[in-house]
């Protein structure tokens, strides 16, 4: 059997790590989160130059951490916080989640405390406008005990408290298999702070609660009315993402395939237009994932896993945010968990989970298309990445 070569692993501060200051003004340092069931260790650092496409030296790991699958930067970049994706069969069987300070000068980590996340498998994190609370989405693999949404206390200087919220929904049982309970698969909050919204893979709808922390701190969330958004039977809803003008709201759907778009207003998304992009495929191609939205709002960028492995390309109207389909790429890997655009926009980085990579392609940003491959770096099953844009 062949063996893959991965890039040797150096512990954070190492001789040799970039400090922000004095990295070039087109340097822009990376977060990755990974899973650690194989050789990665946990969180690690790396830094991008947004000339060229190239990362400048090898990964470096910033914090040695159990499954940290999702990495939420706060407003001002002064905290990291990180959930432990475990879960019963692994290591670690306990749902926790991490808070990390950022040093300013060199963004090296230093944890500031962990929680459990009463829940398994938590897969998602947000920080609350007013940054007070941290929302986690318990996803939790098997039925019982189901997943939820946990809501965390976090204070000023980014330790987390236990749990004070526990939220969980009923189940659709439209796929027996996966859903047989609840899975809440990522939480947001809406533009102006005042909802919260849970979408749950397993129940087929959107959970709308109002956030409200100043009328009882320690239950900050109360159902909206109405109390969910529903969508197709057995689509499986996974990650909502606002229009930059607050206007508008899309929505993967892992088990369908699709993207659902919504006009947005005070609490209540509309959903205005619903696209297949698996439409006739095997159930095998249909894995929605991640989904992007370019900094001028013009392009959206929607993963595709299982067999497919591409990233759908869609131009987004101005005044509807309706989608328009204008490029398939293969990610050239497995599993496109998560991607993200460069802070240049000239560039998309893909974390393909299962072949252990992340690929850097290049972007047109005037066309949204996307272009020749420009690097793949090897990295042991990456899930997140996160840029850190210098203030």
């Amino acid at each position: 059997m062949m063996m893959r070569k991965f890039w040797p692993l150096l512990m954070a501060g190492s001789v040799g790590a970039m400090s922000a200051q004095a990295a070039p003004t087109d340097t822009y340092e990376l977060l990755v989160g990974s899973y650690t069931a194989g050789s990665s260790e946990g969180i690690y650092r790396l830094q991008f130059d947004s000339r060229t496409g190239q990362f400048q030296g090898k990964p470096v790991l910033a914090a040695k951490a159990a499954n940290p699958s999702w990495l939420t930067v706060s407003k001002d970049q002064k905290q990291l916080f990180v959930v432990n994706e475990n879960g019963p069969g692994q290591k670690d069987a306990v749902g926790r989640v991490s808070s990390y300070a950022i040093d300013p000068k060199n963004h090296q980590l230093t944890l500031i405390n962990q929680v459990q996340s009463l829940g398994n498998e938590p897969t998602h994190s947000s920080v609350a406008a007013d940054g007070r609370h941290l929302f986690v989405a318990n996803y939790s693999v098997l039925e019982d005990p189901g997943g939820s949404l946990a809501i965390l206390p976090v204070d000023a200087t980014g330790k987390l408290s236990a749990p004070v919220q526990l939220s969980g929904h009923p189940a659709s049982r439209v796929n027996p298999q996966r859903q047989a309970s609840n899975h809440v698969h990522a939480v947001v909050s809406s533009p102006d702070g005042k909802y919260v919204f849970a979408n749950d893979l397993g129940a087929d709808k959107i959970f709308v609660y109002r956030y409200d922390p100043k009328a009882n701190h320690e239950l900050p969330l109360t159902p909206a009315d109405p109390a969910s958004v529903p969508l197709p039977p057995g689509s499986g809803p996974r990650h909502l993402l606002f229009s930059a003008d607050g206007k508008h709201a899309w929505l993967t759907t892992e088990m369908s395939a699709q993207v659902a778009v919504f006009d947005y207003a005070d609490g209540k998304l509309t959903q205005t237009q619903l696209v297949d992009f698996a439409a006739g495929q095997p159930v095998s191609d249909k894995a929605g994932a991640a989904l992007h939205a370019s900094s001028d709002g013009k392009f959206l960028y929607v993963s595709n896993r299982g067999t497919a492995n591409q990233i759908i390309v869609f131009g987004v109207d101005p005044a509807t945010a309706h989608l328009t389909e204008l490029q398939r790429r293969s990610v050239e890997g497995d599993h496109p968990r998560e991607f993200s655009l460069d802070p240049s926009g000239k560039f998309l980085l893909i974390a393909n989970q299962k072949s252990n990579e992340i690929v850097v392609v290049e972007r047109d940003a005037k066309t949204g298309l996307l272009g020749k491959t420009v690097q793949k770096l090897p990295i042991d099953a990456p899930s997140d990445l996160k840029f850190l844009v210098r203030q």
